[in-house]
Formats: structure tokens, C-alpha cells, sequence
């Protein structure tokens, strides 16, 4: 058995042609297969469009959450669902190809992978959002604890027990790019061109992107509270050495007098200060976000004709 996973977020005009033409790329290499769409809570047309498919391609499985509950965490709404040996993750916006599937089928079976990401050598469409990714992803292949992990998204397979091993990391902000590099295996790379979306506008906005970027940074890295420590490093050694000579000058006889030193002083320790403040409270959320335990997702109902496994 193969599951394919797919979260969609108001994708009313997408779902026709994503269900047909990933079911039209599965059945090239093989017949035991399910597609498992999670519904984040959409508010336009998605579920209904995904139940008029589900009566042409009864391979489509449809989870229905209670709300929005973010990308991160449908994604693992579906993994949890999934009862395949080999489970793949696809983005619902047509920019992965679902033919894609194939070649990672066939390196997992013929050459003993765990996991299979696919890697991107290109892309098409926005060039600002592009452009904002490839800052992204070479700051964070400098930064990041993990290595190989350099423009690889969600779109993946992977075996059972690799995905056993995912679903037992139990944190609730969630990078599963990071996880999945996390949790080891045998993993392997395809390489693709990612395309435009077929219509539409991107439902991951900026400020989504940026808070993504964010939870990779400072679950994958040290950098952010080392930079603490550097930068009051950096601070104390610069006001010992204005305090010498401040102190050499006073010995001398030409020191000024005047406030903007003391104001400048002020200003560069106090910003040190706030800045420290802020990356120790993003670690300080995310502890409290881990410490409250709730639920990464409900879900309102499974549209199937046989009970999912979980």
C-alpha cells in the first residue's frame, strides 16, 4: 500500500485536476494505493469539490479538520492517518509534481532508501518569493545543526518505519523537513524543478513563510541564543576599551565633556539588551507552547467508506 498525503487550505478551483492528476501518476507504477487530502479547515468549496471526486476515484480519502490548524500540523494529520507501507507528502498548490512519485518509489524499493526528498534545483513563478526562499534556505544550510537539508520541502516519501520513527517526535511547533532529517534512516535526494501554481494565489503568505523560517531556525539551531552571548561579548569589549579611554583622556586632561557618549552608550548596550530579550522570548514561547500539551489538530470527520487506521 501506498499513501499519499496532501493538505489543502481553500483550493477550490486546484481540487479537480490535483486528485486527477495525481491518481493518473500513481496508477504508472502501481495499483495499492490511497490519496489522503486533509481539509485545513477550508471555508470555501474544498471539501465539497474533494467529496465530487472522492465518487470518481474512490482511492480519495478525505480528512476533515475542526479549524485551521496551520500546514505543519495537517501534514501530520495525514501521516497519522495513513496505513501504507510507503507514505509520500505532496503540497496541495500544484507545484510538486505528483509524477515525481515514481522515481522515489523505485529508489526506496530498488536501492534500500528509508527516505526520499525531493531537492530544488530551480523555480518557477514569483521571483520576490524565490528569491526570499534561496536567502532562507543558504542561511539556514550554514546555521542549521542538521546537514543536507538545503532546498528540500515537504514533498517526500518514505517508509513505514521511517514514518514511525517521525510521528514519535512529539513537539508541537513542527518543521518536518527538519524532522525528517532528524530522525536518520537511509535518505536519498530527487531532483526537480518546482512549478507556478496552476491558479490561484499562494495561501502560505509571507508572514506564514516567515514564521515557518522561524521555527526551523530555532528548533534546528544554536545561533539564535549564541548570538546573545556574542553580541554582550562584543558589547563588553567595546565599552572596556571606550571606558580606557575615557579614563586615559580624564588622566591627560582632554577629555570632553558632553553628553552624546553616554547617550550613544545608552542606546548600543540597550538594543543589545532588547535584542537578547527578544531571542530568549521566542525560546520562552515555544516552551510554553510545548509545555500547554494540546492537541496538534482535531479532526471533524473522515470522509470514507471504511475506518481509517490511526
Amino acid at each position: 500500500m501506498l499513501s499519499i498525503v496532501i493538505p489543502i487550505y481553500n483550493e477550490e478551483k486546484l481540487i479537480a485536476e490535483l486528485v486527477k492528476r495525481t491518481h493518473t501518476a500513481l496508477t504508472t507504477f502501481t495499483s495499492n494505493f490511497e490519496i489522503i487530502v486533509v481539509d485545513d479547515g477550508s471555508d470555501d468549496s474544498s471539501l465539497k469539490s474533494l467529496q465530487a471526486s472522492q465518487v470518481q476515484f474512490p482511492e480519495l480519502k478525505i480528512v476533515a479538520l475542526s479549524r485551521n490548524f496551520g500546514h505543519q500540523a495537517a501534514y501530520t494529520a495525514g501521516l497519522e492517518y495513513a496505513s501504507g507501507e510507503f507514505i509520500g507528502m505532496m503540497d496541495g498548490d500544484m507545484q510538486d509534481p505528483p509524477e515525481l512519485f515514481a522515481e522515489m518509489y523505485r529508489k526506496i524499493k530498488e536501492e534500500g532508501f528509508d527516505v526520499i526528498s525531493a531537492k530544488r534545483i530551480g523555480r518557477k513563478g514569483s521571483n520576490s518569493r524565490n528569491f526570499l526562499t534561496f536567502i532562507f534556505h543558504r542561511i539556514f544550510r550554514n546555521i542549521a545543526v542538521l546537514k543536507n537539508m538545503e532546498n528540500t520541502g515537504n514533498f517526500s516519501m518514505m517508509t513505514r518505519e521511517a514514518l514511525t520513527a517521525l510521528l514519535s517526535l512529539k513537539e508541537k511547533i513542527r518543521y518536518l523537513p527538519g524532522l525528517r532529517t532528524f530522525i536518520g534512516f537511509k535518505q536519498g535526494y530527487v531532483e526537480f524543478i518546482r512549478e507556478d501554481r496552476l491558479s490561484g494565489e499562494p495561501k502560505m503568505s509571507l508572514s506564514k513563510l516567515f514564521t515557518l523560517a522561524a521555527d526551523a531556525i530555532f528548533s534546528f539551531s544554536r545561533l539564535p541564543i549564541r548570538m546573545c552571548l556574542i553580541l554582550g561579548l562584543i558589547g563588553t569589549f567595546v565599552f572596556m576599551c571606550a571606558g580606557a579611554y575615557v579614563l586615559f583622556a580624564k588622566i591627560m586632561g582632554f577629555a570632553i565633556a558632553g553628553w552624546p557618549s553616554t547617550m550613544l552608550s545608552i542606546y548600543f548596550l540597550g538594543s543589545i539588551q532588547l535584542v537578547a530579550l527578544g531571542v530568549v522570548g521566542e525560546y520562552v514561547y515555544r516552551i510554553y507552547k510545548e509545555s500547554q500539551e494540546r492537541p496538534l489538530y482535531f479532526v471533524k470527520k473522515i470522509y470514507d467508506g471504511t475506518p481509517l487506521k490511526k
